[in-house]
């Protein structure tokens, strides 16, 4: 019978080139964006990343570009609530949506974040994927959930990514799979592969450059 939500398949060498390519040339940090109308032209292929806080998306995105302060982590869960926009070459935008769960903010300022969110998600044409970032250590929770119901609802593709996958035992991260997987299964919208990564050790990197060089 074959697996449901598979592990993604690391890069042939062509992929694999092709995603490298793509992330040696210049990224840089366009802007921040508070409202709807701050944001860029959807005028190139467009990937954004979602987490709940310190799930470590910061460290995934630094990982991913090879630069060491693109995306700086917050000491602060959810202290950040702007869209982060960064540049690849002339045809990607990154994203970086505020880390989701245990706001360190005003109810009215999360709920205003919430508005944006929603609205920005569901009204972005050159939004080809969001990644769904997961701590392995955890599994799926009903706060990752909450944002893939939202993805399901704005028919926004998403792929799951567990991070931190070096801090597992073989036998925690398969528990930890199955978690996720189930969780899965619920969400229309889900891509039906999970990437597996370690920013510390630089699992998945190339897995995950070559699927964003591919949604050209």
């Amino acid at each position: 019978m074959k697996l449901t939500f598979p592990i993604s398949e690391a890069p042939d060498d062509l992929a694999k080139e092709t995603g490298r390519k793509l992330f040696t040339g210049p990224i840089d940090f366009l802007k921040g964006v508070v409202a709807m109308s701050g944001l860029p032209p959807a005028d190139r292929v467009e990937v954004c990343f979602a987490g709940r806080s310190n799930v470590g998306k910061s460290s995934l995105i630094n990982a991913l570009t090879g630069r060491k302060a693109l995306a700086r982590a917050s000491n602060t869960p959810g202290r950040t609530q702007e869209i982060n926009f960064f540049t690849i070459g002339d045809d990607f935008y990154l994203v970086d949506l505020p880390g989701y769960g245990f706001a360190n903010a005003p109810l009215a300022v999360v709920e205003k974040w919430q508005k944006l969110l929603k609205a920005y998600l569901s009204g972005r044409p050159s939004l080809r994927r969001v990644f769904v970032l997961i701590d392995a250590r955890h599994g799926a929770k009903g706060v990752d959930e909450e944002i893939m119901s939202l993805l399901d609802h704005s028919a926004v593709t998403f792929q799951a990514i567990l991070t931190k996958t070096d801090k597992l035992k073989k036998a925690d991260l398969e528990s930890s799979l199955e978690r996720t997987r189930a969780a899965l299964t619920r969400h229309p919208a889900a891509f039906p592969e999970i990437l597996l990564t370690s920013s510390e050790k630089g699992d998945g990197i190339e897995t995950l450059r070559s699927i964003i060089a591919s949604l050209d």
